[in-house]
């Protein structure tokens, strides 16, 4: 008998319950167990049951695939039928998406096959030739498939430990559940969950040879050196330093859709499900994502949103949650939180963040250069963030946090707005004046603190003698506010720009910051001119670089897709090139230039 034929002759509505166990995945107490009964644990399965009870799913993964049938049975039925052997009818969470029995199966085949159906609408090894990638096309489709079924193999291994009915414990580094449960001739396994579970994506490497082969292993690697690593960075979490990868983006935008879809169902039916169980690691990637390609997010650097001193690192708050944002959004991830304070208390509930001193949303943080206090969220460790940067980063000595003056008059819930020392009511004179000068954001802005409340906001307070209080304002010599910093360019392109592309434009309008006579670019009367000779300066192909900044819309005069050429003088010599939109450089004004017709 064939597998489809297998597969029909087993097939039963989506939703009933599997053989031998009762709805939900659970089976009745047995007479004379040794386990207590009020946990009745869940009744081991087949993997013949357990393939059967999603064939339907099995006959979409065939017309996805789109193969013969000896290769569907290798590629994809396989690998399927040894996850089914390693996780069994195991849920994937306690209490919240695929809690049921059988939710961890589930979750892996939803995940590879959404994965698996993405990879229709993109064009993966794109720069290789036509004959190289008719070779890796197959292998690159199969390890996509591969990585989202095993995208959440690791909870095995970290998130719960499995028992059989005398408390024997399944060794899973060893052996598949299913195949040690037929061993040991248990009818059931308990699941204990592990509290507060560490989120180690890593470990789930050590069970993937359960799932795949050494022979489909060595398939995917053959003629090439990126299909694995591509596949095991997708499983660790942890991708490839400088590289674009589809197959890590289709699978966590998989699982992002399958997981939100889930919790969906599950408070339509139960209630509201746990906030952000599975958000953290995307919030995560998208702050180390900022932190290795946006200006503003380079640390300790003038007006950065990251900034890491001595107590520890800090980001600029809630600035940085749009940034945080739009990067989500950009990946198309379902599911993800717009307001700040929810992504706060995401964060902080997962053990990213340190929570602020009773009655603020924030800290305050006065870093080098900041004539008033910001408002910051502030990490656990550096190395959520830094670790694995290219540049490193020293921290600054002295320390960023704002000391806050205790007023009697301070109550429990004001707010991060009243950080500014409090004057005595002894010296009346120099109360804040009604008219104030207003910042950009319209909000008043606070006034020097008289000498003897000074301390409030310096690192190392000092005392002033009761006489200084009553001298005039001379002790405000110059007011960091006042001054107009230096005007410096940098580059503010999509994140969706070609990477090499980006660090050549950056380069480029770096120099506009040094001496004009060496400048690569210069500004022209609509935008910023580039030279083309300066990405063949960079090994960058001319025809690449134009395509990857007309896709994002960076460049002046583009029509049709199709970028438009200028020539201007350079250094006294004439050279062509194209123009850049003054909104994506940083540190000019849109309105001073004119967009040609």
């Amino acid at each position: 008998m064939g597998l489809l034929d297998l597969l029909q002759s087993r097939q039963r509505p989506r939703g009933s319950p599997l053989p031998r166990t009762e709805p939900g995945g659970l089976t009745a107490p047995l007479a004379g167990a040794g386990h207590p009964s009020v946990d009745p644990g869940i009744g081991a399965s087949t993997v013949d049951e357990l393939i059967a009870s999603e064939s339907e799913f099995l006959q979409r993964f065939k017309y996805c695939y789109g193969c013969d049938a000896e290769t569907f049975d290798r590629d994809i039925v396989a690998p399927i039928r040894r996850y089914a052997s390693y996780v069994n009818l195991l849920p994937a969470t306690a209490d919240n998406f695929f809690c049921s029995a059988g939710g961890l199966f589930r979750l892996g085949l939803e995940v590879a096959f959404f994965a698996l159906q993405g990879t229709d609408a993109h064009i993966v090894s794109g720069r290789a030739t036509i004959t190289v990638r008719k070779e890796l096309e197959p292998r690159w489709r199969q390890a996509t498939f591969l990585a989202g079924l095993c995208s959440e193999l690791h909870r095995t291994l970290s998130h719960a430990t499995v028992t059989d009915e005398q408390g024997n414990e399944w060794p899973a580094y060893l052996v598949p559940l299913t195949v040690w449960l037929e061993r040991r001739k248990a009818r059931r396994f308990f699941v204990r969950w592990i509290a507060n579970a560490p989120d180690s994506r890593g470990l789930g490497l050590f069970a993937l040879p359960h799932i795949v082969s050494p022979e489909a292993m060595q398939h995917l690697a053959e003629a090439n050196h990126v299909v694995v690593p591509q596949m095991l960075a997708s499983m660790t979490g942890i991708p490839l330093l400088h590289e674009q990868s589809i197959l890590i983006e289709l699978v966590k935008r998989s699982a992002a859709l399958v997981i939100d879809r889930d919790l969906a169902a599950s408070a339509h039916r139960y209630g509201r499900p746990i906030l952000g169980a599975h958000i953290e690691r995307y919030l995560l990637d998208a702050m180390r994502h900022l932190v290795a390609a946006h200006p503003a997010w380079s640390p300790n650097t003038d007006r950065s949103r990251v900034w890491l001193g001595a107590e520890g690192l800090f980001i600029v708050w809630p600035n940085a949650a749009a940034e945080i944002r739009k990067v989500l959004e950009d990946d198309e991830l379902r599911g993800i939180p717009k307001a700040p304070e929810t992504i706060v208390e995401i964060l902080t509930a997962a053990g990213v963040l340190i929570a602020p001193p009773e009655g603020q949303a924030c800290w305050s943080i006065l870093p080098p250069g900041s004539s008033a206090p910001l408002e910051a969220i502030r990490l656990v460790s550096p190395d959520i963030l830094l670790t694995g940067q290219t540049r490193p980063v020293d921290a600054f000595a002295q320390p960023l946090i704002a000391r806050v003056a205790t007023a009697p008059s301070r109550t429990a819930g004001a707010t991060n707005a009243n950080i500014t020392a409090v004057p005595p009511p002894t010296t009346p004179a120099l109360a804040t004046p009604r008219s104030a000068p207003e910042d950009v954001a319209g909000q008043a802005e606070p006034p020097m603190p008289p000498p003897d409340a000074q301390g409030a906001l310096d690192f190392e307070p000092s005392p002033a003698p009761p006489s200084e209080a009553a001298a005039p304002p001379e002790p405000i010599p110059a007011q960091p506010a006042s001054v107009a910093p230096s005007r410096r360019f940098a580059l503010k392109a999509p994140l969706r720009l070609l990477p090499q592309v980006r660090q050549a434009l950056q380069d480029a309008i770096a120099t506009m910051n040094a001496d004009a006579r060496t400048a690569i670019a210069v500004t022209v009367a609509s935008g910023v001119f580039v030279p083309l000779s300066h990405f063949k300066a960079n090994s960058i192909d001319v025809s690449v670089a134009l395509r990857a900044l007309v896709d994002v819309d960076m460049l002046v005069g583009t029509k049709d897709r199709r970028p438009r050429t200028y020539q201007h003088d350079i250094g006294g010599q004439e050279q062509a090139g194209v123009i850049v939109k003054p909104a994506h450089i940083e540190g000019l004004n849109p309105t001073d230039f004119h967009t040609p017709t």
